[in-house]
């Protein structure tokens, strides 16, 4: 066979792998049927110098917006690529007041389908498709930033909305389509298949959405246009009608090349008829493959001459007869480069092709990884050789780097590494290899398969280890690398000997798993894994493999073996015991109910002590706000534990609740506030701070709760506990407020300190008063309840290995109702003087001595002078240094 014929043989053959063939003498697809009911349609390739939209069923123009786009190859033909905020591009498709598309209510009960591809090219993807209307009016949007995204339609006129979280596309392309009907409400498909839905809805306020009717992709409709998508689209499609699954599944086969086929074997008159959508394409030899990819099953390359195994197991790895047909024969180093290049594009476009689901996408990426290794290591076996050089192949492609390498017999090989350079590598000693015999070494860098195997479940693993925690998923946490060697080397049995091979891997991470890692609360576990093809299927295993060093950062792995290797992450979070839960929880409620008890007393003494002056003044009317609020979250927070989560009252007890511990949080920041006033830097008086700070303690908590419940009311109550949810941001509503209070007081404690240490170091040093020097302690001690300040140990208890912190915490923020009743109600001596001085009053008046001369109520007693002193604010400020500086210090 002529050698140029045999490289169109192995071109054809890898074109199997192509998702969107071309389709040879079919009939005409049942999906285009669909596309020719649509009412609007945007092919977004037939565009006139790439500044004019034409819309080929509804005859509307739309433009271009900005020049900074590209045509670049589409889902079908063309699509374009927005190159975001840099080039202020986006596709503006006209404007639809008072129709369907604007107004979802205009629709009737036929509703409405819309349909686009998408390739997401940026991390902070905005708005993609956005309609809207005036205030009266409706519309639809479509969000996505970096946490994820949604859908949604909103009607102004009864302020409803239906909303769908999806998630964010990557960087290949993704059909997204969603339909809506009055009566079934919002359905999202993803790639031809149902994802997620809201069928009942939710109330929004009046002037929720956007405020125009034009329909936009690549920026928001509110006129400003102020973000702007990088990314590519293609195939904008309307239906002024809901779609049913079916005719969604048909459209989508159609838009990407897929069709169903029926195929008749060989050895038999009976049909086998798939219901897969399946790619069909031709080679030159007329002979008909068939790449298979569906939920279950990894690209199966079958030829027409094959027979179809109904009995096939759906997780087998796909036998490669198609490398019968590579080019058995020496092959020249051009030749093959040229064919490991063309190679590597067909496997980046059947990674890059909606035809794999990412859902189920883990055996199919096993299968091509399998697939790539065999046809490489054919490759480097039929390269031609030197007899007395090696003979070496590298490069790289968007799927991998790799080197092919051929040893002549008999060289002198010390030690091998792939790659080269670089952090990642993996590496032989020279002692391991075969040199009697010809050797050849393929070695294999996979950018971007790590990324296709999100969770594994433990169970379907071999990783002992990994099966001790089988609730908690498993995570590629590095790029896969991969090393062949011909003849294998001799590697020694025991992992404690010599030689191994050794694998030096650096730790690729998200965001979310780098917080994951940093988080003391949880137990990482890291694994040296490979994929193990014994069974015909690619299982995650770590037999013969120890992890030898490394940290957060980076692995290094010993094995006795050569395969695929990449490091596997699991996390799990550490958990208390029963013992401690059950004490954590007996704190926690005996405690709070010794506050709901203390307060209600303290509260109680501040209203009937209220006549007397020296309770009437700002520090006791804070005290009371304070105490009022820390009183009804204790309360809300005992009643919530009696509720589920997700239900209503508990949504609402998670509200309520968020509110007064803001509240509480607000009034301990104005107790920090009037401290510094009244001890750090005297300014204004009174009267002028009364506003400000019930603005700060009540008005605060309100407008955060606001913003809170009206951008997330989702997280409100609905897992494990009555109280904001801890996984998608929302818990920061409370925590950097709670936070930013704790900083604050924190530094008008450490102020206050160094004064008052100041002042007993000065009167020790007058008056040789040795006891004023535990005025500082003291202070600290009464401050601390009503600054917060022991909520520190909040952030300090972050695992069971802060135990002691734990504890410190449940005591002590439970029993702040309890400590705020001590020292600022039943030891303070101002209102322990002004309850003396209101019982002599009852007395006298319960008496009836009317004329009885009644000694004045002298706040100077409360503050300590002794008759004949001259009454200060403290004894110590005599000096005429300090008398410039003079401060009150009854606020400690």
């Amino acid at each position: 066979m002529d050698f140029t014929l045999q490289i169109h043989f192995f071109t054809a053959f890898v074109s199997c792998f192509k998702v969107y063939a071309q389709l040879i003498h079919l009939p005409k697809h049942p999906g285009l049927k669909v596309l020719a009911t649509a009412s609007h349609y945007w092919p977004l390739d037939d565009v006139d110098e790439i500044h004019e939209l034409w819309d080929q069923i509804g005859k509307r123009p739309g433009y271009v917006n900005g020049s900074n786009i590209n045509i670049v190859e589409g889902m079908v033909n063309k699509g374009i690529f927005l190159k975001g905020d840099n080039g202020d591009t986006f596709l503006h498709f006209g404007n639809y007041q008072n129709s369907c598309i604007s107004d979802p209510t205009l629709c009737g009960p036929e509703g409405i389908t819309f349909s686009f591809f998408w390739k997401n090219h940026e991390a902070e993807s905005r708005y993609a498709v956005s309609s809207g209307g005036k205030v009266i009016s409706n519309g639809f949007s479509v969000f996505i930033n970096p946490f994820g995204g949604y859908v949604e339609f909103y009607t102004r006129g009864n302020n409803h909305r239906w909303k769908a979280n999806i998630k964010v596309p990557g960087p290949y392309w993704t059909h997204i389509l969603f339909t809506w009907t009055k009566t079934d409400g919002l359905k999202v498909y993803i790639n031809g298949t149902y994802s997620v839905g809201d069928t009942s809805g939710g109330s929004v306020i009046e002037y929720y959405g956007d405020r125009d009717s034009d329909l936009v992709i690549g920026t928001g409709n509110d006129r400003t246009y102020s973000h702007y998508i990088t990314g590519a689209f293609d195939e904008f499609v309307i239906w002024e009608r809901a779609l049913s699954p079916e005719e969604i599944l048909l459209y989508y086969s159609a838009a990407t090349g897929q069709v169903l086929v029926s195929a008749t074997t060989p050895g038999g008159s009976e049909d086998v008829t798939s219901t897969t959508p399946t790619t069909v394409s031709q080679h030159q030899q007329n002979r008909v493959c068939f790449l298979r990819v569906t939920a279950a099953s990894p690209p199966a390359v079958l030829s027409q001459n094959d027979e179809v195994q109904s009995s096939q197991d759906p997780r087998s790895i796909p036998v490669l007869g198609f490398l019968k047909a590579l080019p058995n024969r020496t092959i020249p180093h051009n030749t093959a480069n040229n064919l490991t290049q063309a190679f590597l594009k067909s496997v980046e476009e059947v990674l890059s092709s909606p035809g794999l689901p990412e859902q189920h996408s883990t055996p199919v990426v096993s299968g091509l990884i399998e697939t790539v290794d065999r046809v490489m290591e054919h490759m480097a076996t039929n390269l031609e050789p030197s007899p007395n050089s090696l003979v070496s192949l590298g490069g790289t492609s968007f799927v991998a780097d790799y080197s092919l390498m051929k040893f002549p017999q008999n060289y002198n090989l010390p030690h091998y590494r792939f790659p080269t350079r670089g952090k990642n590598y993996i590496s032989v000693p020279g002692e391991a290899f075969a040199t009697q015999s010809q050797t050849t070494v393929v070695g294999l860098f996979y950018h971007n398969m790590h990324n296709y195997y999100q969770e594994i479940s433990p169970a379907k693993t071999r990783i002992n280890e990994a099966a001790d925690f089988k609730d908690h998923k498993i995570q590629v946490a590095s790029c896969l690398i991969s090393l062949k060697v011909e003849p294998l080397p001799e590697l020694s049995v025991n992992l404690s000997g010599a030689p191994l091979i050794k694998i030096v891997l650096t730790h690729v991470l998200t965001k979310e798993q780098q917080e994951q890692v940093m988080n003391q609360s949880n137990k990482v576990f890291l694994y040296c894994a490979f994929l193990d093809y014994s069974a015909n299927e690619g299982i995650w295993s770590n037999k013969g493999c120890v992890r030898s060093d490394g940290n957060a950062s980076y692995s290094v792995c010993l094995c006795n073996h050569l395969t695929n290797f990449a490091i596997l992450m699991q996390v799990v979070p550490l958990k208390l015991t029963f013992g401690h839960r059950v004490a954590l929880s007996t704190i926690g409620y005996v405690g709070c109910s010794i506050s709901i008890f203390c307060l209600t007393i303290t509260l109680v003494t501040f209203a009937v002590l209220s006549s007397v002056s020296t309770i009437r003044n700002q520090r006791y009317h804070i005290h009371a706000n304070l105490s009022f609020a820390i009183l009804v979250a204790e309360i809300l927070l005992l009643i919530s534990a009696r509720f589920d989560p997700g239900t209503l009252p508990c949504k609402v007890m998670a509200v309520l609740l968020h509110f007064f511990f803001l509240s509480a949080f607000a009034w301990m920041l104005v107790e920090g506030l009037h401290l510094y006033s009244m001890v750090v830097k005297v300014f204004g008086s009174e009267g002028s701070k009364h506003l400000y700070y019930y603005g700060i303690g009540w008005g605060c908590p309100l407008l955060i709760c606001v913003v809170s419940v009206t951008s997330a009311l989702d997280s409100y109550g609905e897992v494990d506990n009555c109280w904001l949810s801890l996984k998608n941001g929302a818990i920061w509503a409370f925590v950097a407020p709670a936070l930013f209070v704790i900083l604050v007081n924190i530094g008008i404690l450490i102020s206050v300190t160094r004064i008052i240490s100041r002042i007993s170091g000065e009167n020790y040093k007058v008056h040789g008063d040795a006891n004023a020097v535990k005025l500082t302690a003291k202070a600290v001690a009464v401050l601390l309840p009503i600054l917060g300040i022991s909520w520190i140990f909040g952030v300090l208890a972050i695992n069971t290995h802060s135990l002691p912190f734990l504890y410190i915490f449940a005591i002590f923020n439970s029993l702040q109702g309890f400590f705020v009743f001590l020292f600022h109600c039943l030891l303070n001596s101002e209102v322990r003087a002004a309850f003396k001085h209101k019982t002599k009053v009852w007395s006298l008046t319960s008496s009836s001595i009317r004329h009885i001369n009644v000694k004045p109520f002298n706040s100077d007693i409360m503050n300590g002078n002794k008759e004949g002193v001259t009454p200060t604010k403290m004894n110590t400020w005599d000096k005429s240094s300090n008398s410039a500086n003079r401060i009150d210090l009854s606020a400690v």
